[in-house]
């Protein structure tokens, strides 16, 4: 006879960070409708749980651990106890920033673009010089981020490919040395999505763009100091800024698509005095 035909039920799960690494050191704890605890255990080393005996029926299940926010899950009876990835955020992990000056350490950043090439597949490549600074204020609508990026510095990993980006025809770095973004506004659409919009120049033209930005969190780093992670994406059209150049393959297909899609990942270290 199983557990579900002896009235019964089973749940199971895995406790996760947000990035997808076990969390051992999590507990489990059951609660029913009525608010007593009716079954519990540690997670296994991987992450997994199992918690075999519980009585039939509605109940709460509570995924905790040391430094991180509780995760409650319901589960409405036999047959629903599955839980699958059970993320536990970081204790504070999506409080904005402390107010003040965040540098943004290039090591621990990219800056990437990627076209459809053909109409059938895409390029990617990378802009690898860059600096840039987060003033962040006590909230959003007080904050503001600058960048420069060294136009020069476009990576497709291929030397010809590059060489003609940094020409008239695409970058003309040898006029335009600098591409460069300063933000005019930040919304908060949820704790961790934000919409940035802001002036771009490049190719000395420049026009407002609006960034989809994901807040991964901010803490502590081993070196004594403080990082905060960000995640951003954009559409940017060529012909926005006089990067028209193409050339047709056979009717209606070019070798270069006119959008480009932008992918940022930026970690911003606190400058204290």
């Amino acid at each position: 006879m199983t557990a579900t035909q002896r009235g019964l039920q089973r749940v199971t799960g895995i406790a996760v960070t947000s990035d997808g690494w076990p969390v051992p050191f999590a507990v489990v704890t059951v609660i029913d409708a009525a608010g007593q605890q009716i079954g519990g255990a540690p997670v296994a080393d991987d992450g997994r749980f199992v918690i075999d005996d519980l009585p039939a029926g509605p109940c709460t299940v509570i995924t905790s651990a040391v430094g991180h926010t509780p995760a409650a899950r319901p589960v409405g009876g036999p047959g629903d106890g599955d839980l699958g990835r059970v993320v536990l955020t970081r204790t504070g992990a999506l409080e904005l920033p402390v107010p003040g000056r965040w540098d943004i350490d290039p090591v621990h950043s990219r800056i990437s673009a990627s076209a459809f090439h053909l109409g059938i597949t895409k390029v990617h490549g990378r802009l690898r010089r860059f600096t840039g600074h987060i003033d962040m204020g006590p909230d959003l609508s007080s904050t503001r981020v600058s960048a420069a990026i060294e136009s020069a510095s476009v990576d497709t990993d291929d030397d010809t490919r590059d060489q003609h980006l940094r020409a008239a025809d695409f970058l003309d770095v040898l006029r335009f040395a600098e591409i460069r973004f300063d933000s005019t506004e930040i919304v908060r659409r949820t704790a961790d999505h934000w919409t940035m919009v802001g002036d771009l120049r490049l190719k000395g033209m420049v026009n407002r763009v609006a960034l989809d930005v994901v807040y991964h969190g901010a803490g502590p780093d081993l070196w004594g100091g403080e990082r905060a992670g960000f995640s951003a994406t954009t559409q940017l059209s060529r012909d926005d800024f006089d990067i028209s150049w193409n050339q047709s393959v056979i009717a209606g297909i070019f070798a270069i698509g006119r959008t480009l899609r932008i992918e940022i990942d930026i970690e911003a270290v606190r400058v204290t005095d």
